[in-house]
């Protein structure tokens, strides 16, 4: 048996350093040789003897202007020219990808952005085609400058068009925090890190291949705008349109990653909980007022000014938090907004109106014993706040679930059950009213002491209080937007958009075919 001792230990790690600085040298060479032999390296390649005297020294200088032209028309010049500045002004796309058919795959993924309802104009597809076939041919650059030009032109829409694609797929064109004034969902945007990973592509078209969304959704709404499906009632053009918003959509890294979640999708008007990928419940809602309720904007009439959001008061907010507690028999504390323009507005009116709805009111923290008294049509709003206290009759209903979040909205029962028989719901607040509130309590609670104790106050009606229950563990939940998508049987259903949303998203997505 040998024994390790500290010489032996001394000489195994010299031998390790000798190792790795032979590994690295062993690099050094050949990103030296690959720089020293750039013109035999691409010669073998195109064929083209103007490239036979092509040096790193003499293209750097001429990178370095291209890069400074074209400084203006890239999506991220900082992070482009950054990577540059640090690789000694390499061609590394060209050099790295010019055997094979890497450069012209890329070119074709580009031209054919389409499939995905995005326009190849975003990405230079024609561009990048014509400066990838002129490389490759062996007559169309006479001179050694017009070589220089050319490999200059190309590694630069190489570089920003690659990544603006990549970007593009993997995490949407657009960022829906900048267009949308009530967007509060947790969405990825593509960072520095994740843009620097195209220049160390090692198979062009595995990685092209690897970006591609894949969800049945995606893959089934691609297959209607290619197959050019109209929506009854709608134009072709319009229904390509609400394709083209609702396939943006789903490129947004905003999608639920839990096993199980709440998920509202405020133009269906339906709940959802979900688990595993399946829907295992579902109900109507009532979302909040929309600003498009009679559809007369639409994605067939719109201009300049649609690109900014405008919503009304009372639209439901798009957002995710966490289910952590349910209150049952609620008090609700009723908004500011809602007390000056509707509860004054009635107590004015009838000044019954605040005994007969339960509704409390208080001035400096204080209940007032005799609100009848008050002259509400000339009360300044903001001396005085209002609850309305449990009991049948509530707006908030039996039971309300609630979520952080800086909008006040959550989800809740309500006295008023007819507004779930129409087609359109988006009657409420902001708040989301769910149809069968104890349902959703048993599929958060699940069976079990908590649950039963949720049921019995519900339905009893004697001396109802407001009761807080926590959940034994924190539920996902979603408030989206969409106007397409693939239902459980394989169909591709369509709603009008309420909100508006489609059209401003729409205005966005052109805005880039002129950026």
């Amino acid at each position: 048996m040998i024994t390790s001792t500290p010489l032996n230990r001394l000489v195994k790690w010299q031998a390790l350093v000798l190792a790795f600085c032979a590994f690295f040298m062993l690099v050094l060479q050949s990103c030296h040789k690959k720089r020293s032999d750039m013109a035999q390296t691409i010669y073998k390649v195109n064929k083209n003897k103007a490239f036979n005297k092509v040096t790193p020294e003499g293209f750097t200088p001429v990178f370095q202007k291209v890069l400074a032209e074209k400084k203006s028309k890239l999506r991220n010049p900082a992070l482009i020219t950054s990577f540059y500045e640090k690789n000694e002004y390499d061609p590394v796309l060209i050099l790295d990808h010019m055997q094979g058919e890497d450069l012209k795959t890329l070119a074709s993924y580009l031209k054919s952005s389409g499939e995905h309802g995005l326009d190849p104009k975003m990405f230079r597809a024609d561009e990048v085609n014509n400066l990838v076939n002129k490389f490759y041919s062996k007559n169309a650059i006479k001179t050694t400058e017009e070589a220089y030009q050319n490999m200059a032109e190309l590694e630069v829409m190489l570089a920003n068009s690659l990544i603006d694609y990549t970007n593009a797929l993997q995490y949407g064109v657009i960022s829906p925090r900048k267009i949308y004034a009530r967007y509060y969902t947790t969405t990825l945007r593509p960072d520095s890190a994740s843009m620097n990973k195209v220049f160390a592509i090692a198979d062009m078209k595995k990685f092209l291949d690897s970006v591609q969304p894949k969800s049945p959704q995606y893959i089934a709404m691609q297959k209607a705008l290619m197959s050019k499906t109209q929506v009854a009632g709608k134009t072709p053009e319009e229904t390509e349109r609400i394709l083209k918003v609702n396939l943006e959509r789903l490129r947004w890294k905003n999608k639920p990653a839990d096993p199980k979640y709440v998920i509202v999708n405020i133009p269906d008007y339906r709940l959802d909980v979900m688990e595993n990928g399946k829907s295992i419940m579902n109900m109507k809602v009532c979302v909040g007022e929309g600003r498009n309720i009679d559809r007369a904007d639409n994605l067939m009439e719109y201009d300049e000014s649609d690109k900014v959001d405008r919503p009304f008061s009372r639209e439901t907010p798009q957002l995710n938090s966490m289910i952590y507690s349910v209150q049952v028999n609620p008090i609700w504390n009723i908004p500011a907004s809602i007390a000056s323009k509707e509860i004054m507005v009635k107590a004015a009116e009838d000044p019954y109106y605040l005994g007969n709805n339960n509704i409390d009111v208080y001035k400096g923290g204080k209940i007032v014993d005799d609100p009848e008294t008050i002259d509400w049509a000339s009360a300044n709003k903001d001396d005085y706040a209002f609850k309305q206290r449990s009991g049948e009759g509530n707006a908030l209903g039996k039971i309300k679930f609630l979520f952080k979040n800086n909008s006040a909205v959550y989800l809740h029962d309500t006295p008023a059950k007819l507004a779930f028989n129409k087609p359109m719901r988006a009657v409420s607040h902001g708040c989301v009213r769910v149809e069968r509130p104890l349902d959703l309590a048993h599929a958060l609670f699940g069976d079990g002491s908590k649950y039963q104790t949720i049921k019995t106050e519900m339905e009893s009606s004697e001396d109802p209080k407001a009761n807080d229950i926590s959940l034994p563990k924190k539920m996902p939940v979603y408030l989206t937007y969409a106007t397409c998508w693939l239902d459980e049987t394989g169909t591709l259903q369509f709603r009008p958009d309420v909100y508006g949303l489609d059209i401003v998203l729409f205005a966005h997505l052109n805005k880039y075919l002129t950026a």
